[in-house]
């Protein structure tokens, strides 16, 4: 995958070409037209070349940015389990959560060690509404933070300003859905009750 300090470089560089370019046009139409002052609008000629590089810039941007938001996939961990029958994984923050999705199994304690290395005010905190957690994430620092997810679903958890998300996929363990295909199997196997005969 793209590093995103790459990809933030490369947009912002292609933005000061831009701005580069679109100021030379500006002082060159500037220096023809000081002479006469009008209060129309004047159409200003540009080179083909030119346009096309404005157009396929900006549906290079486009594409980027449909790419980043829709179709980057979202990086997946599961937790491994330590001694003392606790899940953990370590996140990183850093322009986002990395990994932004965390697999886990329910009825097992979790521990997501968050280590702050971007310095951005919005990546302060973690807040994990579902289980009423609340975390300040100093700099350059690994934060702590347990929970117990006791039901099979997906948790999110998000910076303080709600720009930056994850989620946590909670999954039912082997011994827990073995004991729920049994029970089911049992209500669909019972017979059912049979009416009383009339003569």
């Amino acid at each position: 995958m793209v590093n995103r300090t790459a990809l933030i470089g490369s947009i912002a560089s292609l933005g000061i070409l831009f701005a580069i370019a679109s100021g030379e046009a500006a002082t060159q139409t500037s220096h023809e037209t000081h002479s006469v002052q009008t209060n129309q609008f004047q159409r200003i000629d540009q080179p083909l070349e030119r346009k096309v590089a404005v157009t396929l810039g900006g549906l290079g941007l486009i594409g980027l940015e449909l790419w980043w938001f829709l179709l980057s996939k979202s990086k997946s961990q599961k937790a491994i389990a330590t001694g003392g029958n606790v899940q953990e994984v370590t996140v990183t923050v850093d322009g986002g959560y990395e990994p932004s999705r965390i697999v886990v199994q329910t009825g097992t304690p979790v521990r997501l060690k968050f280590e702050r290395k971007d310095p951005s005010s919005c990546l302060e905190q973690v807040i994990i509404p579902d289980f009423h957690i609340a975390a300040d994430l100093p700099l350059n620092q690994v934060t702590i933070v347990e929970f117990t997810p006791e039901q099979a679903g997906t948790y999110l958890f998000t910076c303080g300003m709600n720009m930056f998300r994850g989620e946590i996929q909670a999954e039912a363990s082997d011994i827990q859905g073995a004991i729920a295909i049994k029970d089911e199997t049992m209500i669909k196997l019972q017979p059912k009750s049979l009416g009383t005969v009339k003569e």
